[in-house]
């Protein structure tokens, strides 16, 4: 992400550039998540994004499809915030460590799942609560985030909110290694700007790629965290661990059903994985220009 002919931004403002472009991304796709959610609760016939859509607004109103953005918003924010500050942080490291100028796509790779890890380790609780607030089967149970996260401390204890964190940890730090890996092979291949408008471009497509490719790879890590953190504690816990879950949900459901949610997710990540590109290098370019 960063040149090393360019100057480098304060680790506070590297922080403030990733959580604009979190905010941005997620007001702006947030709906697709919401349908991804509930196609990887269910056990039935795939529904599409468009029927899945209309009949969420239908049924329960356009509302719905923000239900639960409150929490997720408010830590959308320092999530990717994290996200681009660690990527930057690790590829500094790294780049000393090994004693590279440029970044290549394999140090991107590592400085990925590195932000990932690390991005995914403050993010479990929330992600816990966005997932129950999602599943239409808790619709008469949580009125809000709020209510969500006491219901949940009450019934089930603090440590509840950690459910799922290695699923978490592997989903994040398999969909950054992809993201930021990709990013950096596309740049490699495409045309250099010459201008503003061929910058933005570049960055959408390399971000775009990117988002895809992480989402490929990842879905069925996050499939599985879905159906862990829906669990709320009553009855026997079915699915506990990110790789036994993944054989006996391809074992009882197919192989396809890893992938449930594919579609909205893909929508969601890979346009979103650009915008968050886009958003992230302009605002770190005016910084670097206006306030460094």
């Amino acid at each position: 992400m960063v040149a090393s002919s360019e100057k480098e931004l304060p680790f506070g403002l590297q922080l403030t550039c990733g959580a604009i472009a979190g905010v941005v991304e997620i007001l702006a796709l947030y709906p697709l998540d919401v349908i991804k959610t509930r196609a990887q609760l269910s056990s039935g016939a795939s529904v599409g994004v468009v029927s899945s859509f209309k009949e969420i607004v239908k049924t329960e109103g356009a509302r719905t499809l923000y239900r639960g953005i409150a929490f997720p918003l408010s830590v959308e924010a320092p999530k990717r915030a994290i996200t681009f500050a660690a990527n930057e942080q690790f590829t500094v490291m790294y780049k000393k460590l090994f004693g590279l100028e440029h970044v290549t796509p394999s140090l991107a790779l590592a400085t990925g799942v590195s932000a990932g890890i690390t991005e995914a380790a403050v993010i479990v609780p929330f992600e816990l609560v966005k997932v129950r607030l999602q599943d239409k089967a808790n619709a008469h149970i949580y009125k809000n985030a709020a209510d969500a996260l006491k219901k949940i401390l009450q019934k089930e204890g603090v440590f509840a909110l950690y459910n799922g964190l290695e699923a978490t940890v592997l989903r994040h730090a398999i969909w950054n290694g992809g993201y930021f890996s990709v990013i950096s092979s596309v740049k490699e291949v495409l045309p250099e700007a010459k201008n503003k408008n061929e910058q933005l471009r570049n960055n959408f497509m390399a971000g775009t790629f990117g988002g895809i490719f992480g989402t490929m790879l990842n879905a069925p890590t996050d499939v599985v965290k879905s159906r862990i953190q829906s669990h709320m504690g009553e009855g026997p816990r079915k699915y506990n661990w990110t790789f036994p879950s993944i054989i006996a949900i391809g074992k009882e459901e197919g192989i396809r059903s890893l992938y449930r949610g594919f579609v909205p997710k893909v929508l969601r990540l890979g346009p979103g994985g650009g915008i968050l590109l886009v958003v992230y290098d302009t605002v770190s370019t005016w910084m670097k220009k206006h306030v460094v």
